[in-house]
């Protein structure tokens, strides 16, 4: 696939790449909205990807192409300005002038991409392109950091440039990825604390309600401050608590009279679901597949009357899981307000199974569900084309 998209760039912009680079998508199994409380999450890289080609040129004005619709837009590194329109170009622009405000120089540059990632359905298809361009930039202009910090750098674009006060995990995850298997991160210390295997024989079906979101616009950034809110009224209760991480149910129970109940509801959610990833990763380390479903299960029923984003359609997926054979669990993935649920299935009858949820949520919203048995894959990575 890099090599159709090398042969389009040089088509397009008349001369060839020197540097490339691809990063996953991802998707949370566990652990919803926990990152950002210096939680616990439970993750994975997918297969698909967005792919990056890049060469530097002369001047200050880069060049960006789209080929996955054809859009062509251009920004002047001299004039930051506010951030580009809706398109690919925002990303790559905001990891540019992230890495310029960091202290690395960056040139003008001609950037093609394109990506295999559904676009706004929860598979962190900005995080992605963020990654892949950053990694590209650093082949090109000679930056060099460990990991950790392009995902900080990346999580810089959205926090910073887009005004999204999101987590690291998206990043994480599209760095950190392993073949065939989950990772546990700490986002505390900041790091992979070991990797999960699914056991064989169970697959993870991704249905796409289709209903999109765009987290910049929706409540994620109220949700953040919530539990800030909360996390303070509790720390004066609990001095030892910095974060909802620090917090465990019995004391979440004892200060009730203490929250209001948004704060509340907000913390039980995030406390619950650090709970359910750590539970979950013993489950699936002593093979006891069914009682991890269950655990997706709960998760979502969290989000749907604590947390309160999910969506009627997210809802209704998850309830035809339920009463699908061969599901042992399903849950909204990612930040929420529409996009992806997962479902885990045993893998011989996974297309069967995907075919009949989306049947039914047809059948019930009038709405064509996209879905795909997800393949888990291995980390970003970058290269020199010259």
């Amino acid at each position: 696939m890099m090599n159709d998209l090398i042969d389009k760039f040089t088509r397009h912009f008349g001369g060839t790449p020197t540097a490339a680079a691809q990063a996953p998508g991802r998707l949370e199994i566990l652990g919803n909205h926990t990152d950002y409380n210096e939680g616990f999450v439970l993750s994975c890289a997918v297969g698909q990807n967005t792919r990056v080609a890049l060469r530097p040129i002369p001047g200050t004005v880069c060049r960006v192409k789209d080929f996955r619709d054809g859009a062509e837009m251009q920004f002047d590194l001299a004039s930051p300005g506010a951030p580009p329109p809706r398109d690919g170009s925002r990303y790559v622009k905001g990891m540019a002038l992230e890495l310029a405000k960091r202290g690395h120089e960056v040139g003008a540059f001609e950037c093609g991409l394109e990506s295999s990632i559904p676009l706004s359905a929860g598979m962190s298809s900005s995080a992605a392109l963020e990654i892949a361009a950053g990694l590209a930039m650093g082949v090109a202009f000679g930056i060099e950091l460990d990991p950790v910090e392009w995902a900080r750098a990346g999580q810089g674009v959205e926090n910073d440039y887009l005004g999204l006060k999101s987590g690291l995990l998206d990043q994480f995850s599209s760095l950190f990825g392993r073949e065939n298997s989950m990772i546990l991160s700490d986002f505390r210390s900041v790091e992979v604390l070991r990797t999960v295997a699914l056991p064989p024989g169970y697959a993870i079906v991704v249905i796409n309600s289709m209903k999109k979101h765009n987290l910049v616009d929706s409540e994620y950034n109220t949700r953040r401050a919530d539990c800030e809110a909360a996390a303070r009224i509790l720390s004066q209760l609990f001095p030892e608590v910095r974060t909802l991480r620090d917090v465990s149910l019995d004391e979440l129970a004892a200060a009730r009279a203490n929250l209001d109940w948004r704060e509340y509801r907000r913390a039980q959610h995030v406390v619950g679901e650090d709970t359910r990833v750590l539970a979950g990763v013993r489950l699936l380390e002593e093979g006891d597949v069914f009682s991890f479903g269950r655990q997706l299960f709960a998760s979502h029923e969290s989000s749907r009357m604590n947390f309160e984003n999910s969506t009627p359609e997210l809802d209704y997926l998850v309830e035809l899981a339920k009463s699908t054979p061969g599901c042992l669990g399903a849950r909204l993935s990612g930040g929420g307000f529409g996009g992806i649920t997962i479902h885990l299935v045993e893998q011989d009858g996974a297309e069967e199974y995907a075919e009949r949820v989306c049947a039914g949520y047809r059948k019930r919203t009038g709405i064509t569900a996209r879905s795909l048995v997800c393949k888990i894959g291995d980390g970003a990575c970058a290269y020199t084309l010259e």
